[in-house]
This record gives C-alpha cells, sequence and structure tokens, in this order.
C-alpha cells in the first residue's frame, strides 16, 4: 500500500481513519490488507467502513440530523432490535416448553 498511510500508524484518529475508509473505498486497499498492514481487525475496520458510510448518507440528506439525532435515531433502532430478539426468544421458549410438554404425554 502506498500514500499516507505507509508510516506505522500508533494513534487512530477520526482524520486517519477517514483516509483509510478512502482507501478502502477508491480500492487502493482492501480491509483484509489493511488488517494485515495496521495490525487491526478486520471487524474494527469494517466498523469505521460503516460510521462512514452512514456519516455520508446523512451529510446527504436534505436535513440532516445533527450528530444528538443520529445518535439517538442509532441507539432507537438499536433498542428497537433488541427488543424484537428479546421476544423471538422468549416465544422460542415457550414454543420449546410447550413442545416438551406435549412429548411428556
Amino acid at each position: 500500500m502506498s500514500g499516507p498511510l505507509e508510516d506505522v500508524v500508533k494513534r487512530w484518529t477520526a482524520k486517519r481513519k477517514s483516509a483509510l475508509v478512502i482507501e478502502i473505498i477508491q480500492g487502493k486497499t482492501t480491509v483484509a490488507e489493511a488488517s494485515r498492514s495496521f495490525d487491526l481487525s478486520p471487524s474494527e475496520i469494517e466498523g469505521w467502513v460503516d460510521d462512514a458510510r452512514r456519516g455520508m448518507e446523512n451529510a446527504l440528506r436534505a436535513n440532516p440530523l445533527d450528530v444528538r439525532q443520529e445518535y439517538e435515531k442509532q441507539l432507537r433502532d438499536l433498542q428497537e432490535a433488541y427488543g424484537e430478539a428479546m421476544l423471538e426468544l422468549r416465544a422460542r421458549k415457550k414454543l420449546a416448553a410447550l413442545m416438551e410438554r406435549e412429548d411428556d404425554n
């Protein structure tokens, strides 16, 4: 990999993360290559790419949300997903218990 990220990066500032994400988006490097080069986990780098994508989408909205609104929206989305997952888990446990009762009869 060539460019501003060649040097060993000790501290991943927002500016450095942005530079790496741009290189990935432009196809100059891949998540796997960056992971090996900088001793970072692929999931961490993918998280930065996802954050950048969300930030770009928000910035390009007709009425962008401010940082607090965006954070609150993401928090609501996560809480909703968590609630749905918990309901599904309870339903599966209930179904398993009913099936066990039927098997016992």
